[in-house]
């Protein structure tokens, strides 16, 4: 496992990447996911990276395990990488942003 303070870097980090509310991310779930003819279970809604996602941000830090921490690498690296590909996000590219949403990043949503 992850020492204590390389915990606490990559929580602040997945926290400073991860913009939306769980919230927030739960509708956007709900919403990608639905139909015209079905729609699925509210906690069966979007991607499984969604959906763990959406659980560790719901937990303590002392509360993830091994799994919790490697889909926070993976967020972290897979929004990073996208940044640094384009500096300023642009509202017609709705395929880029709605994958980063995915992931409880939206590139459109103003700094804190």
């Amino acid at each position: 496992m992850t020492d204590a303070l390389e915990l606490d870097a990559l929580w602040d980090e997945f926290h400073r990447v991860v913009n939306m509310t769980s919230q927030e991310l739960a509708a956007w779930l709900r919403v990608r996911d639905a139909g015209e003819d079905e729609e699925p279970l509210p906690e069966q809604a979007g991607t499984d990276t969604g959906q763990h996602v959406l659980a560790i941000l719901q937990k303590r830090r002392t509360d993830l395990t091994d799994d919790d921490i490697r889909v926070m690498y993976e967020v972290v690296d897979t929004v990073t990488a996208q940044q640094d590909e384009e500096d300023e996000p642009e509202a017609e590219d709705t395929g880029r942003r709605h994958r980063l949403m995915t992931l409880g990043h939206d590139p459109l949503k103003p700094p804190q």
